[in-house]
């Protein structure tokens, strides 16, 4: 096998990899890229490429997070990863960490932790590497990586949901709430969410969140409702899609253009969390993005 064939048949596990540490697609291509430049002018070749590009990929997301922290302090609203519509990497043994370890809630729980312990947790508790691989990838020794990662567990484990529905049940749930907002059937909608559900959208300053940040059922019954009347006005198309392992939508303009993405998160058959991105920034990989703001003007010209 080739070089270039053998960092091809690792790239997907090496985009898995970094977009977990970092909840950033762009930022994760480069890093990956990265990673090939390094595999490619080594000196003489690694016994173990996949040891070797797995332990770059890390140490450049982690270098990265940790001048991303201080950009994301700054951010302008709620900070959500870029949605991630297709995972590439598969492996049937650990399906079901790899679906819940890249939702948005896992994700923003992750954010908790340092970047260290974050990279550790992910090659550990997602990818199931070896704590002497890991040692050997993040400087440290296997005993440290031990601590790093029970330490990882107990930080996120206050803020793990409630039980959530089995993926059948999600999608069928789905399917009705996504059904109920296309018709602008706004008791079907309510029926559907929890009590305390929330309603929360990143528009980082730079597009339109569409839907701020909304707490328990009225309110976000209220906001739901005015989007499903708002968005036809403007002839907005509703994809659905998984997005982050979960059931959710891209919603696009008239051309085809992006307008946002929903991430739905179901606990105990109702929803749960709505989370929706519309930072033209994060955006960008799904498509060609429309100009947010200029639908909105649209938008409530028509309503008037």
């Amino acid at each position: 096998m080739t070089q270039a064939a053998e960092f091809e048949e690792l790239r997907p596990l090496l985009f898995s990899i970094s977009y977990r540490i970092l909840g950033s697609v762009s930022e994760a291509e480069d890093a990956v890229q990265e990673a090939w430049l390094r595999f490619q002018s080594a000196a003489k070749p690694p016994r173990s490429a996949k040891a070797f590009l797995s332990a770059v990929v890390t140490r450049l997301s982690i270098d990265v997070l940790r001048s991303a922290r201080s950009r994301r302090e700054q951010y302008v609203g709620p900070w959500f990863p870029e949605p991630l519509v297709t995972d590439p990497y598969q492996d049937p043994e650990r399906s079901a960490e790899l679906a819940d370890s890249v939702s948005m809630a896992s994700l923003l729980l992750l954010e908790r932790l340092s970047p260290l312990e974050r990279a550790v947790f992910v090659l550990r508790e997602v990818f199931g590497f070896g704590f002497g691989e890991i040692a050997s990838a993040v400087g440290r020794t296997e005993s440290a990586c031990r601590q790093l990662v029970v330490r990882a567990r107990r930080h996120l484990d206050a803020g793990r949901p409630r039980f959530e529905a089995d993926q059948a049940e999600r999608d069928e749930l789905a399917g009705r709430f996504l059904e109920a907002f296309r018709d602008g059937d706004v008791d079907g909608l309510t029926a559907l969410l929890a009590a305390d559900v929330q309603l929360v959208g990143d528009g980082g300053g730079k597009g339109p969140q569409w839907a701020d940040r909304y707490l328990g059922a009225p309110n976000v019954a209220r906001v739901l409702g005015a989007l499903a009347a708002l968005f036809p006005r403007i002839q907005a198309q509703l994809e659905p899609r998984e997005v982050n392992g979960r059931p959710g939508a891209i919603f696009r303009d008239r051309d085809g253009l992006v307008l946002t993405v929903w991430s739905l998160e179901i606990v105990e058959g109702r929803i749960q969390t709505i989370h929706t991105v519309s930072n033209p920034d994060k955006l960008g990989h799904l498509g060609p993005v429309a100009d947010g703001w200029a639908a909105l003007r649209e938008a409530r010209r028509t309503v008037r």
